[in-house]
């Protein structure tokens, strides 16, 4: 038979278990920052974000999205696309230079099927490190 002091210890151990296992924010799962934003008559506009100071259009179609806070290298991994409401199809894409990431920000560009590069009244970046 268990005694109180061997069951409370047990349950102590799994307690403990559970919380190492949990989701920390620096759980390198978790986004790192994250933006929803867009070209809105003539203006850009950030619809919500995390950790994003601000968000530069370069170009028609070229983006640069500025970090809060800086991340600690440059090896990090992002994802982005684009979505229109007038079912034309647009997509995000890493630019081709070796200056598109840094520590402080990331460019993309937003392009159509053919290539054109295009606004769009959302894209949405997601950096995971």
């Amino acid at each position: 038979m268990l005694t109180l002091a061997q069951h409370i210890a047990d349950l102590a151990t799994r307690i403990g278990l559970e919380l190492k296992a949990r989701v920390t924010p620096a759980h390198p799962g978790l986004a790192r920052a994250w933006v929803s934003f867009g070209w809105v008559d003539g203006h850009m506009v950030i619809h919500a974000g995390h950790n994003v100071r601000k968000v530069l259009r370069l170009a028609p179609g070229k983006y640069r999205v500025v970090f809060d806070e800086s991340l600690p290298d440059a090896h990090y991994c992002w994802l982005a696309f684009a979505r229109n409401g007038d079912k034309s199809m647009k997509m995000a894409a890493a630019r081709v230079s070796c200056d598109d990431k840094t520590t402080d920000d990331v460019e993309l560009v937003c392009a159509t099927p053919s290539g054109t590069l295009a606004d769009s009244g959302e894209i949405n970046v997601v950096v995971y490190r």
